[in-house]
């Protein structure tokens, strides 16, 4: 049985779930697209060593709440702020994957006083994005491809895309990512959070960067086949933070946690236990 307790906390009339072990300097994980805390779940350990592990549901995905809302930038951000508030955390150490790249990013570059460290794993961060990416946003606005992209079908392709290695994909993978989405309501809900990425919010995110000055990690997987431009966004990120160690698992993919999560949690353990 994993150590990791599974927890639920309320802010703003919204039941959100998320993972915790640890003490210590509290550290929040972010997942995406179509992900959820689960993701993270062999990371944690290494990480709780030294710090208090906090890997969060976002509202519309795992088993936190699927409200009809905007899931916007300042949806997110008001969540954030609300979710450590109830936790009674001031300031944190922050890693975000995927969609939770630039919903933390946005959240982090607003209130720097708040954010101890960042890592970044194979993220959107710039407005600029790549032909998949757009391709995919395109399809979750047509009828035909949006529900098969939410529905189990369309979601177990999303992670065989997105895992390099296929013996990785297991019954069990694919039950933690496909049993939030069995009803219609929640698979509408992640169809919405496919939309959130406003051009406004990215370009902010893009400006606001440079400014950030604690310390920076990037890991990602090479052969990301759902952002395959990850490469050229990264170096793009530590020219814009010099700051910044990078680590490449270049036979890895996208969903790199799924891949080489143990791996990963050492290097997210020993780069938040840092003084």
């Amino acid at each position: 049985m994993p150590a990791y307790e599974s927890l639920d906390v309320v802010v703003n009339d919204l039941r959100l779930h998320y993972l915790a072990d640890g003490a210590g300097p509290p550290v929040l994980l972010l997942h995406g697209w179509p992900t959820s805390s689960f993701l993270w779940r062999d990371t944690l350990a290494p990480i709780a060593r030294t710090n208090r592990v906090i890997a969060l549901d976002l509202p519309g995905f795992g088993r936190s709440d699927k409200p009809d809302a905007s899931y916007s930038f300042r949806f997110y951000e008001r969540i954030i702020e609300g979710f450590l508030d109830a936790l009674g955390l001031d300031s944190i150490g922050l890693a975000v994957h995927d969609l939770g790249g630039p919903i933390g990013l946005y959240w982090a570059l607003r209130n720097q006083s708040r954010v101890s460290k960042l890592a970044l794993l194979n993220t959107l961060v710039y407005p600029e994005v790549s032909w998949a990416v757009a391709a995919f946003v395109g399809a979750s606005y047509a009828p035909g491809l949006a529900s098969y992209l939410v529905s189990p079908a369309g979601l177990e392709l999303a992670m065989k895309i997105g895992i390099t290695d296929a013996s990785r994909i297991t019954p069990e993978l694919l039950r933690g990512v496909q049993n939030p989405f069995r009803s219609k309501e929640a698979r509408a809900a992640l169809l919405k959070t496919a939309h959130s990425l406003h051009p406004g919010g990215m370009k902010e995110v893009a400006e606001r960067l440079p400014s950030f000055s604690g310390p920076v990690k990037i890991i990602y997987g090479g052969r990301d086949r759902i952002l395959p431009d990850v490469a050229k966004t990264m170096k793009k990120v530590a020219r814009d933070l010099p700051q910044a160690e990078t680590v490449c698992f270049e036979n890895a993919g996208h969903f790199l946690q799924e891949e080489r999560g143990p791996e990963i949690g050492e290097l997210l353990g020993a780069f938040f236990a840092e003084a």
